[in-house]
């Protein structure tokens, strides 16, 4: 049998060696583009393919219906009839599937099912890359050091089932995180943008809001724990709702076991979460963060299922107008509660109408204020109130009367992102932004700043 390169005929292959009563089979194409710099130069570029081939093998029984999945790496011909018969003996082999379900079908076939994989090259950083050396000499003219690294990645899915989907989905995801410092390192500041094509990446403005902050960073001033009049900016805002989003499916809600539980039986649908007319949404069509349109489920877990692949996705308010309005659901989930079935989508927006933007917040500050530029290390303490712990980092900014006038220590903070939704007096206007602690697992996000009247720096931290 001839070698078969063709991602959508790798798909069709494996469907036709199949021996049991359904199939899946989810051909995943890579192609990534990077750049890495520190002291305002070059190191390292690079470029990389790949593929990953991901069978999922179901067997009716008596007791219901099994699966079994197996993912392998540059997969060609030869490997393909193994691996759909490991798939198969580990459905054979596993009990019944929780969250078994009849495969989805009648989805209209992608067009371009049959067309070649998309790839990305060095060539997506042609406008960018003569601009960071512009930006380079800036820096070293000015006195600071920047480091970072640009990376592209395309990756090309192509969906096939033994009940007829051929679903494909190109997804391009861009991100830049760009530090500068100080020559003697004792500041630092950061930023970093998500991008789908770098061509909506401007390195010299990104160089100049660096700079600028460690001109702030240039008086320092010792601040004590306590609860303070903070500015969010948007990607902070992002990290916090994303782990909200990921901790709000409805089956741990229905069963007690999350900030979404009511006391004493159900959910909070339909309860109001903030004063502000706040809705979080996610839509796989929202310009500039344009997500999958159909689940891609490669394994089973709480907010996924391998039996709702190929599952058509709609836009889905999770908070509207304030109020909590839907909780992440698999079609088996969705049965189990009685709620709607309503998928993870990937992406997030946040809008609060808020026209101001991060700098005129600051500029409208009355008496003193901290301004945040991101968190990182987040980690849950208690699921019941979804409350979070984690660190500042990169700059945190004192704001008196409309002006910034220093930097401040570091903290650890202690809050809830529900309790913050709860108290933010303020949301400004919704720009996409790069999620800094979850930006290797999520980066189409859009959030505006937020102004919390009393968040929670609960101790000092010696972190930079």
């Amino acid at each position: 049998m001839s070698r078969v390169s063709k991602p959508y005929e790798i798909v069709e292959r494996a469907l036709e060696l199949s021996t049991t009563d359904g199939l899946v089979v989810i051909a995943d194409e890579h192609s990534s583009a990077n750049l890495r710099w520190a002291g305002n130069a070059l190191t390292t570029n690079g470029v990389t393919r790949g593929r990953t081939l991901t069978v999922i093998a179901t067997v009716d029984g008596a007791q219901g219906t099994a699966s079994g999945v197996v993912s392998r790496s540059a997969v060609t011909t030869a490997d393909l009839e193994p691996l759909v018969r490991a798939a198969e003996a580990a459905a054979r082999g596993a009990g019944p599937a929780e969250d078994a379900q009849p495969l989805v079908g009648d989805v209209p076939a992608s067009p371009d099912f049959t067309d070649a994989p998309a790839e990305t090259g060095s060539e997506v950083f042609a406008d960018f890359a003569p601009a960071l050396g512009d930006s380079f000499a800036r820096a070293r003219s000015g006195g600071r050091e920047l480091y970072g690294f640009a990376s592209h990645e395309l990756t090309s899915t192509y969906l096939g089932t033994s009940t007829g989907l051929r679903l494909r989905h190109d997804q391009p995801t861009g991100t830049l995180e760009l530090n500068a410092k100080s020559p003697d390192r004792t500041r630092s500041a950061w930023a970093g943008r998500a991008t789908r094509d770098f061509k909506d990446v401007d390195p010299a403005a990104l160089d100049a809001e660096l700079a600028q902050r460690l001109r702030w960073a240039e008086r320092r001033i010792e601040l004590p724990a306590g609860r303070y009049e903070t500015l969010l900016p948007p990607t902070a805002v992002a990290d916090l709702l994303i782990y909200q989003l990921w901790s709000s499916t409805a089956r741990d809600a229905v069963e007690g076991r999350t900030v979404f539980s009511e006391p004493g039986g159900g959910t909070r649908l339909g309860e109001t979460l903030s004063p502000l007319p706040l809705t979080l949404r996610s839509d796989p069509h929202a310009p500039g963060l344009e997500s999958a349109p159909f689940v891609i489920a490669h394994s089973s877990g709480e907010n996924g299922s391998v039996f709702d692949n190929g599952l058509p996705l709609a836009p889905t308010d999770w908070v509207r107008e304030g109020k909590l309005e839907r909780l992440t659901t698999t079609r088996h989930t969705a049965a189990l509660t009685g709620l709607p079935v309503a998928p993870a989508i990937d992406n997030l927006v946040l809008d609060g109408g808020g026209e101001r933007s991060l700098e005129e917040m600051v500029a409208a500050t009355r008496g003193r204020a901290l301004l945040l530029t991101c968190l990182w290390y987040i980690r849950e303490v208690d699921p019941a109130t979804l409350l979070l712990t984690g660190l500042t980092r990169d700059g945190v900014y004192l704001v008196e009367d409309g002006e910034v006038v220093g930097e401040v220590n570091n903290f650890r903070f202690n809050e809830s992102p529900v309790d913050l939704l709860s108290r933010a007096s303020e949301a400004g206007r919704t720009e996409k932004t790069l999620p800094r602690e979850w930006g290797d697992w999520f980066t189409r996000a859009a959030m505006p700043a937020l102004r919390i009247p009393d968040f929670n720096m609960s101790s000092v931290s010696q972190g930079v």
